[in-house]
């Protein structure tokens, strides 16, 4: 192992960088079509019913897409598309990257819709209400109000998509995408020893996982704040009281 890391390392931070290049901006992207998503299922029925009607046609195919990429595998889903695409452009490939970046980030996309969706929901329908009292339109009240308290409780799920990404990314060897699975296969076919190169694979794998994940948990704990606080002041405490109390700590 050691052996192998020694001379393939420039090719394995190779496949370590195309990784996690794919795994952070297909979970962004996914992130963006998830909370797009959310928004658009909670728009209130229009009035008009043209306009009605033009909003549930796009509800049924925003759940056909949202079930039709959860319940097919992301290796399944990177042939159809990179394949597909061949085919409608007389055998003219996608690039392999660009490939990958969209593969990931439509499949994420379809997970990030339910997560945000559940996010929302978990709002307590107060703050629509007094939102809408304020005078503020359903946008304005998403993306002021509910949506900011909204990815804050999803941030645990966001993670942990993230993470699942830099696993998932290794399916995309099928389309010839350099990542670092499609790395191990190549070490493996020039030094035919399989195990040893995948255990090392499976270590760095782990790093990166492990890392990813202590990393925001550490920023999970930061936006959450000093548990540690003390209310100050009350409802019948004067100005002068109150900024004598905070100056006394």
């Amino acid at each position: 192992m050691i052996e192998i890391l020694c001379e393939y390392i420039t090719d394995i931070l190779i496949g370590v960088g195309y990784t996690m290049l794919v795994a952070l901006i297909g979970t962004i992207v996914g992130l963006i079509i998830g909370v797009l998503i959310g928004v658009y299922r909670t728009i209130p029925d229009p009035k008009n019913k043209f306009v009605k009607v033009l909003k549930k046609i796009g509800d049924y195919i925003l759940t056909a897409y949202v079930e039709i990429f959860r319940g097919t595998p992301m290796m399944v889903q990177a042939m159809v598309i990179f394949w597909g695409f061949a085919k409608l452009n007389n055998g003219q490939t996608l690039d392999v990257t660009v490939s990958g970046l969209i593969i990931v980030s439509i499949n994420t996309g379809a997970y990030m819709a339910e997560i945000v969706r559940g996010g929302i929901i978990s709002i307590d329908k107060g703050q629509f209400e007094g939102a809408h009292a304020l005078g503020l339109t359903h946008s304005q009240t998403m993306f002021q109000v509910v949506l900011p308290q909204a990815l804050r409780n999803i941030l645990p799920s966001v993670s942990n998509e993230f993470v699942i990404n830099i696993k998932d990314t290794s399916v995309l060897n099928v389309i010839g995408f350099t990542e670092l699975f499609f790395v191990a296969k190549d070490i493996v076919t020039q030094t035919y020893k399989t195990f040893e190169t995948y255990l090392l694979v499976a270590i760095v794998y782990f790093i990166l996982t492990f890392s990813i994940s202590m990393l925001l948990r550490f920023i999970e704990r930061k936006m959450d704040g000093n548990k540690n606080y003390k209310v100050l002041g009350s409802q019948n405490m004067d100005a002068e009281s109150y900024v004598k109390e905070v100056n006394n700590g």
